[in-house]
């Protein structure tokens, strides 16, 4: 599996952007698709998954009521749409397939989000 996100920026604090991962191979469907994020001098963390199977969701709970995942399994595409941004959420976001909410067995390039306050 090859994943491609896109959509970061710079963007003024409350508000918002959607990023959007493509994902090659005809795996995809049945992967368990999620964002991990990292920021300058912290460790890669967990933010939101979607299942393949029933579409559930999970977030990390610094961005639950903010963030929401999607997936269009049609395009081979999953989508954050990031709400309410705050100065840290700035990172460094990537795509993931083959996900729990600690690891995954794919990696995207990552693109960067930058919230200024």
């Amino acid at each position: 599996v090859q994943l491609q996100a896109s959509g970061g920026g710079l963007v003024q604090a409350e508000g918002f952007l959607r990023l959007s991962c493509v994902a090659s191979g005809r795996t995809f469907s049945r992967s368990a698709m999620g964002w991990f994020r990292q920021a300058p001098g912290k460790e890669r963390e967990f933010v939101a998954a979607i299942g393949w199977r029933d579409g559930s969701t999970s977030y990390a709970d610094s961005v639950k009521g903010r963030f929401t995942i999607s997936r269009d399994n049609a395009k081979n595409t999953v989508y954050l749409q990031m709400n309410s941004l705050k100065p840290e959420d700035t990172a460094v976001y990537y795509c993931a397939a083959g996900v729990s909410t600690t690891a995954a067995n794919y990696w995207g390039q990552g693109t960067q989000v930058t919230v200024s306050s």
